[in-house]
């Protein structure tokens, strides 16, 4: 095989994973826009998540690009967390506030020390909270549907705005998205 048919054959073999990857973004960017406020809290806690797992594993194997890269990403998530929060709504607000602004920190020096102990300390920090919130939106669509009325749209914001949630103005960004 010459370098033109390889070439060809190698830009023919790219061309499917392209498409998918392609389908993939539109598909979470759609998902973004369409989500409620409590669902883009949930869709942020599973990307920091999976950024601070992705981190672990970096770390683990000495890769310190991979592991900069990643903790970066979760910090930027902690950021837009920290600043959707609306303190002044529920009385847990500044405590969740705290425990942001700690995880950031860790996350910072997990990175510029290279420790995976404290990145696994803010996974064991941040897990219980990701779960709290799939339960919470759970609990809003099983009410909403028990009233006769899904959970979107403004009713999704009104019930969102008990839990001190804003939206700001780079979620899709954030999650990866674009």
């Amino acid at each position: 095989m010459d370098a033109t048919s390889f070439a060809a054959f190698a830009a023919a073999s790219s061309a499917p994973t392209a498409v998918v990857q392609k389908q993939r973004a539109q598909y979470t960017a759609e998902a973004v826009l369409s989500a409620t406020p409590v669902q883009l809290v949930t869709m942020l806690y599973d990307r920091l998540l999976l950024d601070l797992s992705r981190a672990e594993v970096a770390q683990a194997s000495a890769d310190w690009a991979a592991a900069s890269e990643q903790l970066l990403h979760a910090q930027a998530i902690v950021a837009e967390l920290s600043s959707s929060l609306k303190i002044d709504v529920w009385d847990g607000g500044e405590g969740l506030l705290a425990l942001y602004t700690y995880a950031s920190t860790a996350l910072v020096n997990a990175n510029i020390h290279r420790d995976v102990a404290v990145t696994r300390e803010v996974i064991a920090l941040l897990e219980p909270l990701r779960q709290t919130w799939h339960e919470a939106a759970a609990s809003l669509q099983a009410a909403g549907q028990a009233a006769g009325a899904g959970v979107s749209g403004a009713g999704a914001a009104a019930g969102a705005g008990g839990y001190g949630v804003g939206t700001g103005p780079d979620l899709g960004g954030t999650l990866g998205v674009g």
